[in-house]
């Protein structure tokens, strides 16, 4: 008769190999943890510091040179390969991004020019309009993304003599009808900014009061312009310096830029100005498409909305 040995010793000492069997688990295979919690917290604070005040000589860090720094210096020695050391960045929101730019407006009356502009967006939507312009417009190659064969990408001529000139497309934007129309012309003057603020005011003849949203150029500012503005009941909102991203039209030119501009080689301003007119009639028509409003978030994030916020005064932190 064959004897189970496994079941004689669990008979003869309850639960013991079931106990050993479970510290055995919880350590079999498990190698101590090196890097605690304050080593953690130290790699991110060394790695979102610029090397120069830490005494390197260069401006960020790379993986490597990370590496060396945690591993060398009279704070706190952590030692810790790339590839850890990556996923330490990763699992505390530290990621390798690209610096960007910005510059606070130094306009005395910047509050009071952001609450009314956010006041007449606001209160009269369908009265409210936007003017800028966008440019300069070149004629030359210019790089982009597009849809091509694998290892076969889309190629555009290099261009080293640029004999058309530039242009400026003057957008004139109406919040209330989500509609974008404009003019391309050879350069900016007060002249052509009145011809635009009449197109504005042609799309609201019945002679109520509409508001023009506008940014701080010296061709917005003129004598005759202001004149015009006060006898047609326009009134002028301009933005705060420095503060473009105030400005409601300026999301719209990031179509402009994604769908005509980019993987494009126009060959002169004639045929440029056909497909920019063309573009912006099926934009009108399909205004709510979803690549249109994600070009358009992507460049208000260009320009430095605060906060991702379209106009108006930022919300208090």
């Amino acid at each position: 008769m064959q004897v189970d040995h496994d079941v004689v010793i669990r008979s003869v000492i309850p639960g013991s190999l079931d106990q050993r069997a479970i510290a055995s688990a919880q350590w079999a295979g498990v190698r101590p943890r090196q890097i605690t919690i304050d080593d953690e917290a130290f790699i991110v604070a060394a790695a979102t510091t610029r090397p120069e005040s830490l005494g390197w000589p260069f401006t960020r860090w790379s993986l490597r040179e990370l590496v060396s720094h945690l591993g060398d210096n009279t704070d706190r020695v952590v030692a810790v390969g790339r590839e850890r050391l990556r996923q330490v960045l990763d699992a505390n929101g530290v990621t390798f991004q690209r610096a960007k730019t910005w510059k606070e407006s130094n306009d005395p009356d910047r509050d009071a020019k952001l609450d009314r502009i956010e006041e007449v967006i606001n209160r009269w939507p369908d009265r409210c309009f936007a003017f800028d312009e966008f440019g300069p417009l070149t004629i030359r190659p210019v790089g982009g993304s597009c849809w091509s064969p694998a290892s076969e990408p889309q190629r555009v001529p290099a261009n080293y003599h640029k004999l058309h000139g530039v242009r400026q497309f003057h957008g004139c934007y109406s919040i209330g009808d989500d509609t974008l129309w404009g003019v391309v012309r050879s350069r900016e003057s007060a002249v052509i900014v009145l011809a635009a603020l009449k197109s504005i005011r042609a799309a609201r003849p019945d002679g109520e009061q509409i508001y023009v949203i506008l940014d701080n150029l010296s061709a917005h500012k003129g004598t005759k312009i202001a004149k015009w503005a006060s006898g047609h009941r326009v009134e002028l909102c301009f933005t705060p310096t420095y503060s473009s991203w105030a400005n409601p039209v300026e999301p719209h030119f990031g179509p402009l830029r994604e769908f005509v501009l980019n993987s494009s080689n126009h060959p002169n301003h004639v045929v440029l100005t056909q497909r920019l007119h063309a573009h912006l009639r099926g934009r009108n028509a399909n205004a709510r498409h979803p690549d249109l409003l994600a070009a358009q978030r992507k460049e208000r994030a260009r320009v430095r909305s605060e906060q991702h916020r379209k106009w108006g005064r930022p919300h208090a932190a």
